[in-house]
């Protein structure tokens, strides 16, 4: 028997409220050459039984069970075990539209160069979505294309990880998802990016992705914004500002601070901070000065190497920052990066 096209990787811990539903959105693709590896992940409840059942039903519903031991060993133990030259990422409480798989199939068929591609996605139920998940989902349909997502990808991941298909030989390439006390997507989508890989979107809603209280990411800790700003540090440390001998953060309230804090911690040679509020303009912030936008270019010119974050987290200062970097004449990807 030939190898499907596509192994979808699924790991399921006490998933039976929701799983059926995910499974049906699965069984209704419109492309069939796939194999669903579900990972039963220690499950307590009736996950094992209906992995069961579908696996008796449907040859192309395969489950692995075993001990209770996570998001990222499940899901490495189902990329392992895949057959397919693309790998499919998917949760046991999300539903994936019928033509999803067919789409990002064709679409890195035709896209060779292209290491993982995404979609749209629509948060649900519309009754449990809160106003951040909202402007989180909004934000990720706004990037599409690589260098959109290169351009934003020290925000936020920005790729919404039930949503991806991978080729196959980049995810062995990288080893998977590795465990370092950072959100496990995030940090493979870094990793990928720091070795040079192209990312893409459909852009068409074809994942959607469920809202409630037990979704892992407001109960894992990996998930805090701490953990995030750990692992923008961890890895703009090692890319964009390696061997800058100047990090100047354009913003100086909560977020800029504790950004700075974890650079601190990765030896980033801090320089300065800008900030727009006269109030805060003259002090100091971590030992290093606060200036004024106007300042910028003198501050600027007493480096060598320097680069500048943008970490001001009110929604709609990224946009007003890059129109006033950009009329100064700084280059984003070269001179700046958006880090919030």
């Amino acid at each position: 028997m030939k190898n499907p096209q596509i192994s979808v990787i699924l790991p399921c811990y006490n998933a039976a409220k929701t799983l059926e539903e995910a499974l049906e959105s699965l069984a209704a693709q419109s492309f069939c050459d796939f194999e669903v590896i579900a990972v039963d992940d220690g499950s307590t409840d009736n996950t094992g039984l209906i992995l069961d059942l579908w696996a008796k039903k449907d040859s192309r519903f395969n489950h692995i069970s075993r001990p209770h031991a996570g998001v990222i060993s499940a899901s490495n133990v189902g990329m392992l075990a895949s057959q397919a030259p693309y790998i499919a990422r998917t949760d046991a409480d999300d539903r994936s539209h019928p033509e999803r798989l067919a789409k990002q199939w064709a679409f890195l068929e035709e896209n060779r160069e292209i290491a993982v591609v995404s979609s749209l996605v629509k948060a649900f139920p519309e009754k449990d979505v809160g106003g951040g998940f909202q402007v989180y989902i909004e934000w990720l349909n706004s990037i599409v294309t690589d260098a959109e997502i290169k351009r934003e990808i020290f925000v936020e991941s920005p790729l919404p990880n039930p949503s991806v298909m991978f080729r196959r030989e980049w995810l062995l390439k990288m080893g998977g998802y590795e465990e370092r006390g950072f959100p496990e997507d995030y940090d493979l989508y870094l990793r990928m990016y720091l070795a040079g890989a192209k990312f893409a979107k459909i852009p068409e809603v074809l994942h959607e992705w469920r809202e409630h209280p037990n979704r892992i990411t407001h109960t894992d800790s990996r998930y805090s914004l701490e953990n995030f700003l750990r692992t923008k540090a961890y890895y703009l440390a090692r890319g964009p500002l390696k061997g800058r001998d100047a990090v100047i953060i354009w913003g100086s309230g909560m977020m800029g601070r504790r950004l700075a804090k974890q650079l601190e911690r990765q030896d980033v040679p801090l320089a300065a901070f800008v900030d727009i509020d006269p109030k805060k303009i003259g002090r100091e912030r971590r030992g290093k000065p606060i200036i004024a936008p106007d300042a910028l270019a003198e501050c600027w010119g007493q480096y060598q190497n320097p680069v500048l974050l943008a970490s001001v987290g009110s929604r709609g200062a990224r946009k007003l920052i890059r129109e006033r970097l950009n009329n100064f004449g700084y280059v984003e990807g070269k001179d700046w990066w958006a880090a919030a």
